[in-house]
């Protein structure tokens, strides 16, 4: 069949529109795929998260390796790709190796403990859970820093498939006062006598204690508990004098505007310190 000139530009025409419209009634479909068709996470994607076992996720914590964020990161994600969650294959697609970096705080620089930056990394991706995300995130920042970290009761050390000959190796769980890798290790070093050197089966069974308790949390949030409304959510009440004047939406005269929730004193004693 011959087209006249008005015909076969009107038949292009539909071509192009109908290529248009199954372009754009595709684009979500393949928004979070690669060149290859293959699912990636996208920037502010959320999955869905669902109750796992906490000594599971201490115990693969304990026994992975890697560095403390790479151990709790990598624990969590590799627990939920095998879960009953709908996004199970979704995360079995994440890399946990790119959790890596934070030993020792970033590469060694003694900083944001890895332990809170994985949990950081993880609740950050997962879906909302009854509202309280970012009330878990401040309850473990909060917890590492007020509690004395590693968990060394008999259940736990067990649990995770640790002998009480190798606690001898820990020195003695120790109260951090900060969210620092550098504090943290400091305080622990200080209580134990023990250099940084040594501080091999302190941390593995520091990762595991963390993950155990960020699972936990993440399992009463997912029940229904009010998290934030926790007094162990909130900052001590040193740090909250010190936001009456340091705040972040408004200035006390000279006073600097301060975003922060981490302990104050550990680092400040004073105004002029």
């Amino acid at each position: 069949m011959s087209l006249n000139r008005r015909q076969a530009l009107s038949h292009i025409i539909g071509i192009t529109t109908a290529a248009a419209g199954a372009s754009l009634m595709a684009s979500p479909v393949f928004a979070a795929t690669n060149a290859d068709g293959q699912y990636q996470l996208g920037l502010g994607e959320k999955l869905k998260y669902v109750p796992l076992d906490p000594m599971q996720a201490a115990k693969l914590a304990y026994q992975t390796g890697g560095g403390c964020m790479h151990q709790v990161f990598h624990s969590v994600i590799t627990l939920l790709s095998q879960s009953s969650s709908v996004d199970a294959d979704k995360f079995k697609t994440i890399p946990t190796a790119l959790a890596g970096y934070g030993f020792a705080g970033v590469v060694g620089q003694g900083t944001l403990c890895g332990n809170l930056n994985a949990i950081g990394m993880i609740v950050n991706i997962l879906d909302d859970i009854n509202g309280q995300n970012s009330a878990v995130i401040a309850h473990t920042f909060r917890y590492y820093e007020n509690e004395s970290l590693p968990l060394s009761s008999a259940e736990f050390v067990s649990g995770i498939g640790s002998t009480p000959e190798k606690t001898a190796l820990v020195g003695s769980s120790s109260q951090a006062n900060s969210v620092l890798c550098h504090s943290s290790i400091s305080n622990w070093s200080k209580a134990s006598g023990l250099p940084f050197a040594k501080k091999g089966e302190r941390c593995y069974r520091l990762s595991a204690s963390m993950a155990y308790h960020l699972v936990e949390l993440l399992n009463r949030a997912y029940q229904g508990e009010n998290i934030g409304a926790l007094p162990s959510s909130k900052p001590s009440a040193e740090a909250q004098t010190c936001q009456t004047c340091h705040g972040s939406a408004d200035m006390f005269g000279s006073a600097a505007s301060v975003k922060t929730d981490m302990e104050c004193t550990t680092c400040h004693t004073g105004h002029f310190n």
